[in-house]
């Protein structure tokens, strides 16, 4: 060897790993967002077909409603129960099977042959809902560079909120022209896909090390885990309380035609897409900001789309904004990994059970205040009660940490 060629050290077992990540992130991201897609199409189109869906299970529009909080349900029940249950499943299977029985539920769904019955089936189908964003989340995060896990997470959920601007307005389309069954054909097709992508793009990880239901069910004994899930509980109630009703919103106050209700799907899609990516970037720089800025924000675009709804122009503006609403939630499922400890299957699932408690919530609060002759626009008030719910709980959120700080400095400062 010649003495001046330089000497090139194999690479480390860290840096061979890094890159194993990097080249796996893509793919998997890809993979996982595709799930979220489908997720996402399944969640949201029923909100834009529950006219077509009351008129033919002869039920009233709030009733109708009920079907949407049957699955929010089922993802309340399901995201805790499942992760507990496969703490000890290796990451990709667990995505597979989880996938698998979200399209099971949609073709099951898509057949149901009364009212009880699809109550049932949206509620079996929520049931992976959660526990499947988790851990897509925790798999995104633990291929990204650590400062970039909140755009990780928010590179997984653009697969749900891209879902608002392609997938329900295509949904939406298939079920005012065939019939609402056939978004839940299409929604279990997009699942079956994303199966075959998981299991082609997301690599084997190891089951983390003592990963037990015992340590997983360890999150529940920490103040900050409740505490940020109810922010997302209340605090993102406000947009499926008005969203929940948009149609007939749209129909009945701003005088939109039937036909324009794709093309508002689509702008509410849009703001989802939007405030996702920004939320997540913001994420990334000032986590507690970004929390707290994003419920100001909700609580004055609700409020503002109470004024807004009377007009065909700014009620479109409003649709929009009511869909930047979602920007908060890479933030809370990065707070949420943060404050769980070990318990990072079981806290990631759980954020998205906050998220459907919300979507229950704010569907039935909204469905009450309507039902109470309040008026369609009654909804954007629920959904300001509920922002400013979402910060009373992050201020005693900040106020719990602020004191279990302050009663670790004193202990650390008696022992010296």
């Amino acid at each position: 060897m010649s003495a001046t060629q330089p000497l090139i050290s194999p690479p480390t077992v860290a840096e061979t790993a890094a890159a194993q990540r990097r080249r796996a992130f893509w793919p998997s991201v890809l993979a996982l967002g595709v799930g979220g897609f489908a997720i996402g199409t399944g969640e949201f189109v029923i909100m834009g077909l529950l006219p077509e869906v009351a008129r033919d299970l002869g039920v009233s529009i709030p009733q109708a409603g009920h079907v949407i909080s049957a699955y929010a349900l089922g993802v309340v029940i399901g995201a805790p129960v499942l992760a507990v249950l496969a703490a000890g499943w290796p990451r990709r299977a667990l995505l597979l099977v989880l996938m698998a029985l979200f399209a099971a539920g949609n073709f099951a769904s898509a057949l149901a042959p009364g009212y009880l019955s699809l109550n049932l089936l949206r509620f079996m189908a929520g049931l992976p809902h959660g526990t499947y964003f988790g851990v897509a989340a925790l798999v995104a995060a633990s291929l990204a560079p650590p400062d970039r896990r909140a755009s990780a997470v928010g590179l997984v959920m653009s697969g749900l909120t891209s879902a608002t601007l392609v997938g329900v307005p295509i949904a939406a389309w298939l079920g005012q022209h065939l019939g609402w069954r056939a978004a839940f054909i299409l929604v279990g097709a997009i699942a079956a896909l994303a199966c075959l992508l998981i299991r082609r793009g997301v690599p084997e990880l190891p089951v983390p090390h003592g990963a037990s239901p015992l340590r997983e069910l360890g999150a529940l004994g920490r103040p900050q885990v409740w505490l940020t899930l109810g922010i997302g509980a209340i605090g993102f109630g406000g947009m499926f309380s008005v969203f929940s009703y948009i149609k007939p919103t749209l129909i009945e106050v701003a005088g939109l035609s039937l036909e324009a209700m794709p093309f508002m799907l689509a702008l509410f899609g849009t703001g989802m897409v939007v405030g996702n990516l920004v939320g997540s970037r913001l994420a990334d720089k000032s986590l507690r900001g970004t929390i707290a800025g994003l419920l100001v924000w909700n609580a004055v675009v609700l409020g503002g789309f109470a004024f807004a709804a009377g007009e065909a122009v700014t009620a479109a503006i409003g649709v929009f904004l009511i869909g930047t609403i979602v920007a908060i939630a890479p933030a809370l499922q990065i707070r949420l990994m943060d404050v769980a400890g070990e318990a990072q299957t079981l806290s990631a699932a759980l954020n998205h059970s906050a998220f459907n408690i919300a979507n229950a919530l704010g569907a039935w609060l909204g469905g009450v205040a309507i039902a109470a002759g309040l008026g369609w626009t009654s909804t954007a008030w629920v959904g300001v009660v509920l922002a400013l719910g979402g910060m009373a709980v992050f201020g005693a959120s900040l106020w719990q940490e602020r004191r279990s700080t302050q009663r670790e400095h004193a202990g650390s400062t008696r022992r010296r």
